[in-house]
């Protein structure tokens, strides 16, 4: 019996390419799956697939070795952050602060 297949997207941005691939698997399979069989880890080999945060449409996804794919998804393989968002917005703030000091 011949196994029922889905499209679904997989994309990752690396700092100086992207990729996008539209890929079929077979109806059922886990996010970590669809991810292992895009063929993504052979042209990024610094990623590690069996770890790397996740998400589909912008929603990280919490258990990608138990969430089902659906028709259309989009997986998304994110990059760890390199600076924390808040601290920067804090270190800007505290210069600005300092910077206006200085000029009253």
């Amino acid at each position: 019996m011949v196994e029922p297949v889905i499209e679904i997207e997989v994309v990752y941005a690396a700092v100086d390419r992207q990729v996008l691939r539209t890929i079929s698997v077979a109806k059922g399979s886990t996010v970590r799956a669809a991810l292992l069989a895009s063929g993504i880890g052979a042209d990024f080999p610094e990623l590690d697939l069996t770890a790397c945060p996740v998400g589909i449409f912008g929603k990280v996804i919490v258990d990608p070795d138990v969430r089902v794919v659906q028709v259309g998804d989009r997986l998304e393989i994110y990059r760890p952050l390199l600076a924390d968002p808040k601290e920067v917005r804090r270190l800007r703030a505290a210069k600005a602060a300092e910077a206006k000091a200085r000029n009253q």
